[in-house]
């Protein structure tokens, strides 16, 4: 298990009252899995046709363990499953990053809906480039969730930036979703961990040091 940075961001359970009334009348959602937003309801954007199960993110979120205090970020964002999931788990603070527009607009919907947009902040942009961005502002992450498009050169370029950027505090754990069929990269600067199968997806684990 990564090891848990300090934080002084502290939240307490009241701050995460219900305001669900923005995502009244929205049939395509997902739901939180566990921690203190357990059951929440979320909004997937349109067009994105494959977020991350129920299933897989239980089983990802089951593996790493408690988050308290840890600071994310969340990578081809999407809806904010994986962020929001964090957040509900214990984690101080999350980044979500997302280059689309119209998924923007839902993104920083679901996070107001579900009470955490103060802890939450969205970078807008190219994945490689918000990463650098970051890193020049001097953004360290203790846990960097990845789910890019499948059959893409997004893995590679994710973790390219992550490596030469310094976002990475000591020990930190990334997180990639991808296909069965296309081997995570091997990128100097990351050590696999692990990886588990569900189905056609396969959730690999890395920690920041050097490759094995």
């Amino acid at each position: 298990m990564f090891p848990l940075i300090s934080s002084q961001i502290r939240v307490s359970v009241n701050e995460f009252a219900h305001r669900d009334a923005g995502l009244r009348g929205v049939d395509h959602r997902l739901r939180v899995i566990g921690g203190r937003l357990s059951g929440r309801r979320f909004r997937v954007p349109p067009g994105e046709v494959r977020p991350t199960s129920d299933r897989v993110r239980e089983a990802l979120f089951g593996r790493l363990g408690a988050l308290d205090g840890v600071r994310a970020l969340d990578l081809y964002a999407g809806s904010g499953a994986l962020g929001i999931e964090a957040i509900s788990r214990g984690a101080a603070e999350a980044t979500f990053v997302e280059r689309e527009s119209q998924t923007l607009e839902v993104l920083r919907a679901n996070l107001a809906a579900l009470g955490i947009d103060s802890i939450a902040s969205v970078a807008p942009g190219d994945v490689p480039a918000v990463i650098r961005r970051l890193g020049r502002a001097n953004e360290r992450f203790d846990l960097v969730l990845i789910d890019p498009p499948y059959a893409s050169e997004e893995p590679t370029r994710a973790f390219e930036a992550l490596v030469g950027s310094e976002v990475l505090s000591a020990g930190a754990m990334v997180v990639l979703e991808r296909d069965k069929r296309h081997p995570s990269p091997n990128v100097e600067g990351l050590s696999a961990v692990d990886e588990r199968r569900y189905g056609d997806t396969v959730v690999a684990r890395f920690v920041a040091g050097p490759t094995q």
